[in-house]
């Protein structure tokens, strides 16, 4: 009887101790607050950083052109104060121009000659687009991203196998290159391959003739004026009423 009392002691205190020492119940670790999803930033506040976004992407684009045209003018160029027409949009805006010095005469002259008779056009009228493109300026670029002494766009000037847009040899050949197809697919009809070289040839077909965007008919008759009367063989473009 000892032994089964001791037992039954025995057990009775081995199941106390268990009950005593069960570690208590820990609560669930609180869950991370979720993360709130970003506020979608107002329709201003996006174009805004898109514009900034532009604008720094252009001055860097700027500053690259610097660096070559002082490389190819053999000195740093200096900056002009006076405004440009930026071409390929449907209406006139202004910017600051190029941030250097117009070609030498002498060089640009050249340039323009050869390329002239290489593409058979007559050499006023390659100048007077540059002219009114650049402002003989090599580093000029466009709002919409259109480079060099005859503002080629990019996807143009990649057609035309220009590996530098800024190199004024590479970019008045091609300038002149497209000058010329544009005057065979208009039958030479100049305000038309002017109105397609500023508005794009798919605007010109379109519309069956000038566009009637201020810019373009604006320039098509700046340009015009300055050829001599054979070279100017259409009528000057009629300004949107």
């Amino acid at each position: 009887m000892k032994y089964v009392f001791l037992l039954v002691g025995c057990a009775a205190a081995g199941w106390g101790q268990t009950a005593s020492d069960t570690p208590p119940t820990t609560a669930p670790p609180e869950k991370p607050a979720e993360a709130k999803p970003a506020e979608a930033k107002p329709a201003d506040a996006k174009a805004a950083e898109v514009k900034s976004a532009m604008a720094d992407s252009l001055a860097k684009q700027r500053a690259a052109a610097l660096k070559q045209v002082a490389s190819v003018m053999g000195k740093a160029p200096t900056p002009a104060a006076s405004f440009f027409t930026v071409p390929w949009v449907e209406s006139p805006v202004p910017f600051n121009a190029p941030p250097c010095d117009p070609l030498p005469a002498v060089q640009l002259d050249k340039l323009v000659e050869e390329s002239s008779q290489q593409a058979g056009l007559k050499p006023e009228l390659v100048r007077a687009v540059i002219d009114q493109e650049s402002g003989a300026r090599p580093c000029a670029v466009s709002s919409k991203g259109a480079q060099g002494l005859m503002q080629l766009m990019p996807a143009t000037a990649e057609s035309f196998g220009v590996r530098d847009p800024f190199d004024p040899r590479q970019n008045v050949d091609a300038g002149t290159k497209l000058l010329k197809q544009l005057l065979v697919k208009y039958n030479n009809d100049v305000s038309l391959a002017l109105a397609a070289y500023n508005a794009g040839e798919s605007r010109v077909d379109r519309d069956g003739g000038v566009p009637q965007i201020p810019e373009t008919v604006n320039y098509v008759n700046d340009i015009q004026s300055k050829l001599p009367p054979k070279q100017a063989t259409a009528a000057p473009a009629q300004a949107p009423h």
